[in-house]
């Protein structure tokens, strides 16, 4: 009978260990995804934030590096899929000393990694619109979590004159720098700009003009709500480079972004291997990505673009506000969504999709 009892004990308490291993094994993998990364979204609405201006993104070994206009510092977010961007890893990366010329204003910061190290190209000021300048600091480490963003000056051409909305790209192993700026030294337009780079930190000998605003939609600038708008301004900003096949573009916004018509427009190179031919650069006649009141989208612009996962997608990052009259503040969100190709090969936006349409996320 002991034996048989004992037996029984046993059993009970082999029973209990196990359920106790079951039970230990089924929290732990719970606590496990509770404190790591979130389930991953199959589809996404737009915006992906409630607030994020001038939205820049890249996809790097497995991870979406997201920045965007903070005013003050720079910040990073990290992510496997943008669906899930209000749950990224997020860090702020540099923080400017006070008392300097790139203090405030940090505008329009861009990341990328060129040649084994991160770099994070901005505008910044000492407080005043008229000392706008673009600067960079880098990142040797391989991920961009990790190490130190330092400081390494200012980018500027042989000019050295107002420049904000730095974009940087390679095209057939030379880099090139691409911006918005000022003629002279005062403001009342902005143009585009192209520059050869020496390297990642300097740009090579002077810039060329390649785009003004001068047709009709690229010179609304005073639709806006606040009597702080600037002054008469036409616009040509934010430019981006974008390549298909064999065809090299340059998508820009144009207007006032105080106002409902902040649009992209499309400059084609038309040359054949020198993108600094002003005279190569051809600007559609009307504007490629627009306000969509019906769809609730207005003044979308400011964009970049990247790649799907598995390569085989293009989409678009940009912001755009909720609200006819919302302006250049902070109710500027990011919102993504696929691109098409046109059987020349040009780039076919469509129309913002609304806040309700259901989007599946870029293929893996």
């Amino acid at each position: 009978m002991k034996n048989r009892r004992r037996s029984i004990v046993y059993g009970s308490l082999i029973a209990v260990l196990g359920f106790c291993l079951i039970s230990c094994q089924e929290r732990t993998e719970k606590k496990e995804t509770a404190e790591g990364e979130q389930p991953q979204k199959e589809t996404f609405t737009n915006p992906l934030l409630p607030s994020g201006p001038d939205p820049f993104n890249i996809y790097h070994n497995g991870y979406y590096y997201y920045t965007s206009t903070e005013g003050n510092k720079l910040v990073l977010r990290k992510v496997k899929n943008l669906a899930n961007l209000s749950e990224a890893e997020t860090k702020t990366i540099w923080t400017p000393p006070e008392g300097t010329l790139y203090s405030h204003d940090i505008w329009a910061p861009e990341v990328h990694f060129i040649d084994g190290k991160w770099y994070v190209y901005f505008a910044a000021d000492d407080g005043n619109n008229e000392t706008h300048r673009m600067y960079v600091v880098e990142n040797p480490n391989e991920n961009p979590f990790q190490g130190t963003f330092e400081f390494k000056g200012k980018i500027a051409a042989a000019t050295d004159k107002w420049a904000i909305d730095g974009n940087v790209f390679k095209h057939d192993g030379q880099l090139y720098m691409i911006w918005s700026g000022w003629e002279g030294d005062t403001n009342g337009q902005q143009d585009i700009f192209i520059a050869k780079m020496k390297n990642p930190l300097e740009i090579e000998g002077d810039r060329v003009k390649i785009s003004s605003p001068t047709h009709e939609w690229e010179r609304h600038w005073n639709e806006g709500t606040s009597d702080s708008n600037p002054p008469q301004v036409y616009v040509n900003e934010g430019p981006q480079f974008l390549s298909h096949d064999d065809n090299i573009f340059i998508v820009f916004s144009a207007s006032g972004c105080w106002t409902d018509y902040y649009s992209l427009g499309l400059l084609t190179f038309t040359g054949t291997d020198n993108l600094l031919d002003s005279e190569a650069w051809v600007k559609s006649d009307e504007p490629i990505f627009t306000q969509s009141p019906e769809n609730g989208v207005y003044g979308p612009g400011h964009n970049s673009f990247f790649k799907s996962p598995n390569g085989k997608e293009d989409w678009i990052l940009y912001h755009a506000n909720s609200e006819p009259g919302q302006g250049c503040g902070s109710h500027r969100s990011p919102r993504m969504q696929m691109i098409q190709w046109s059987e020349e090969g040009y780039p076919i936006l469509g129309t913002p999709k609304s806040e309700e349409e259901v989007i599946e996320i870029p293929s893996e």
